[in-house]
């Protein structure tokens, strides 16, 4: 019996992962060797063994390591009654893939792509399983809120231009924040322009010796320019509508939160504290109902502390509590993302907080 290279003993390039190889012929005496050219060596010369000593490795993709799924290298291989059998190489047949075993885990979802099948998100998959619209923001934006909360309630007790910087923060975030929170992104042109409204209202406020009769005015301006700047849009008209509220929103949200700069500077460090407190307590590991209420009595708590013991300094620790826990909830609402958690989730506590400062401020002080 002579041997054939690449014949069908030898498989697909060698490997032997499916086919069986064909046993070794009987050993027979060698015919007499012809002698080598001259300049040729023996490995040249005749040889009926050459064939099984120098057989041919394929290193590139073949038929069995494309069309076979992968096996991880530390699972153990065992045997499946249910698998179907494996076609013959050269039969023209595909192999079906072997069914996943009972009680095995499902696959988990790869690392997101640049080209290909995308990760789905946390927010994505709540809403296909109609879960609960909810999500709140966590531990991680409540430590922004209270770290930017103690930021404002700092400059206030160092002057006005100290809280200058900290309240310029916080209106930018809250304007992006609202945008993002609506599904609209980018929307380059009205988050400037809701930001460019708490500027304007901020730098007027200044000149007017903190007057608040400058925010609303500011607010009336910044509708009508929003308004100009959805009929300019070449879009759907419900989404022009739908981006002129999120635009007038936007803009209102960041301009109110400038109420911190017209509110006496006692009244800002109360309730910037109160906030800070209500929302580290209101992201602790408890039921939502328990966690509201734990949130307001820390906000009171915080506020009559850092109030003088008074009851006025409770009072508005309270008021800013509760307003922060309505922004706290705003920025949950209809399966934010992380992103979301983190610019509206970090910002709407403080902004809606800040008209609430500013009027309990002036009626207790």
């Amino acid at each position: 019996m002579t041997n054939q290279p690449y014949g069908g003993g030898y498989g697909y390039g060698g490997h032997g992962s499916h086919g069986a190889q064909e046993p070794h012929a009987p050993y027979q005496q060698p015919r007499s060797q012809p002698q080598a050219w001259p300049g040729q060596g023996y490995d040249n010369a005749y040889d009926p063994y050459a064939d099984q000593q120098h057989t041919q490795q394929w290193q590139g993709q073949t038929w069995e390591t494309q069309m076979q799924p992968p096996v991880a290298a530390a699972a153990p291989v065992t045997p499946d009654p249910v698998q179907v059998s494996e076609p013959a190489p050269g039969s023209g047949q595909v192999p079906e893939p072997a069914p996943v075993a009972a009680g095995e885990p499902e696959p988990e979802y790869g690392p997101a792509t640049l080209a290909g099948n995308a990760r789905i998100t946390d927010a994505q998959r709540a809403r296909a399983e109609g879960r609960s619209p909810i999500i709140e923001p966590g531990m991680q934006p409540a430590l922004l809120t209270a770290v930017l909360g103690l930021l404002l309630a700092s400059g206030a007790a160092l002057g006005t231009y100290a809280l200058l910087v900290p309240l310029v923060v916080l209106q930018g975030v809250t304007a992006a924040g609202w945008f993002r929170l609506n599904g609209m992104w980018p929307a380059r042109q009205g988050i400037a322009l809701g930001f460019l409204g708490a500027l304007v209202a901020d730098a007027a406020m200044l000149v007017s010796d903190r007057s608040p009769g400058v925010i609303l005015g500011t607010l009336g301006v910044w509708v009508l320019l929003s308004l100009v700047l959805q009929l300019r849009s070449h879009a759907d008209p419900d989404e022009r509508m739908y981006g002129l509220m999120a635009t007038v929103v936007a803009a209102a949200l960041a301009i109110a939160a400038g109420g911190y700069l017209a509110a006496d500077a006692d009244a800002v460090v109360v309730g910037a504290v109160a906030v800070a407190a209500a929302m580290v307590v209101r992201a602790l590991p408890v039921g939502t109902a328990a966690s509201a209420v734990l949130a307001v009595a820390a906000g009171v708590g915080a506020g009559y502390a850092v109030g003088g013991m008074a009851s006025e300094g409770a009072l508005v620790g309270a008021g800013a509590a509760v307003c922060a826990l309505i922004g706290h909830r705003v920025a949950g609402y209809d399966y934010p993302s992380r992103f979301v958690h983190f610019t509206a989730g970090v910002a709407l506590p403080l902004a809606a907080a800040g008209p609430v400062v500013y009027t309990l401020g002036r009626v207790l002080g």
